[in-house]
């Protein structure tokens, strides 16, 4: 199945090029009281969601999905686990290009060496929201990844029980404001983290380690690689980062980007693509200023 979040917070089913409004299926959640669960109730209780969407889909309302503006498939993370320089290819093209590096060693190694990263949640929005630029001064960097999606906690996970612990598969954006500080400080302005079209439950991708991927900006094809060039794979990131913290129903990983990554602008077009997930389309403006928002 494919889920999607729109409008006001909506529930779908992507049926072709039509959602089937199936937000009377969030009855079936759980009622909670502050304190409110740490990690995505949706996400945790999506088995249960889903029987009664295969209820109420054949009666529900089919919407063009054209016309509708697509929100990140899940609501609340607890954590967004990013994995830098995931390929070989990038690393080389990290290497190579001070604009990338700026003289920091840190960004020069693999992620064996390095670790994984953490992005603020406030920095996530669906393709429908699109992504406001801060520090125009500066180069803002497109990167495109799979992602996925933890469907049941747990802790030191054995690779081989990996993807037991996934609910589904997405498209992500991590958006990179070139610099010298912290990855985690340059990656989490909002909407920094762009997550869609849809969350495709895991049934429907059985083998992740082998989807092309690509990314076009106003038409032209910038990356274009597979997730068999990544050097730690869907099931080895989720042991690793597993061995280090708890891993909860919602949290979301950006499994790193291939070569390509290059500058964004304000009045782009993104279009990203992952096999079998689908293709998102993306807009670029420049983010308001506090005064503006205000």
């Amino acid at each position: 199945m494919r889920f999607c979040r729109f409008g006001e917070g909506r529930l779908g089913v992507v049926e072709g090029s039509g959602v089937r409004d199936v937000t009377a299926a969030l009855d079936v959640l759980p009622s909670y009281r502050h304190p409110l669960p740490a990690y995505d109730v949706l996400i945790a209780n999506l088995d249960q969601v889903a029987e009664r969407v295969r209820a109420l889909a054949p009666q529900s309302p089919s919407l063009p999905l054209d016309s509708l503006k697509l929100l990140s498939p899940v609501a609340n993370p607890g954590k967004i686990v990013a994995a830098p320089v995931n390929y070989k290819k990038h690393l080389e093209e990290v290497k190579g290009n001070v604009a990338l590096h700026n003289n920091n060693p840190a960004l020069m190694q693999s992620i064996n060496t390095i670790g994984l990263f953490l992005k603020a949640p406030s920095s996530l929005v669906g393709p429908g929201e699109g992504i406001g630029l801060r520090k125009l001064d500066r180069r803002n960097d497109h990167e495109v990844e799979l992602a996925f999606v933890i469907g049941k906690p747990g802790n030191n996970i054995s690779r081989d029980q990996a993807l037991n612990h996934v609910v589904g598969y997405s498209i992500a954006l991590d958006i990179t404001i070139r610099g010298s500080e912290d990855r985690s400080f340059r990656k989490s302005p909002d909407s920094y983290s762009v997550l869609g079209p849809w969350l495709v439950t895991k049934d429907e991708i059985p083998n992740p380690g082998e989807l092309d991927l690509s990314i076009a900006v106003n038409g032209e094809v910038r990356q274009s690689s597979n997730t068999r060039n990544m050097i730690l794979g869907v099931a080895e990131l989720i042991e690793f980062a597993s061995s280090f913290y708890t891993l909860y129903p919602g949290d979301i990983f950006m499994t790193g980007t291939p070569e390509g990554v290059s500058q964004i602008a304000p009045g782009d077009l993104i279009v990203a693509s992952v096999e079998k997930v689908g293709t998102m389309q993306v807009k670029v403006r420049a983010a308001q200023s506090a005064s503006a928002a205000s």
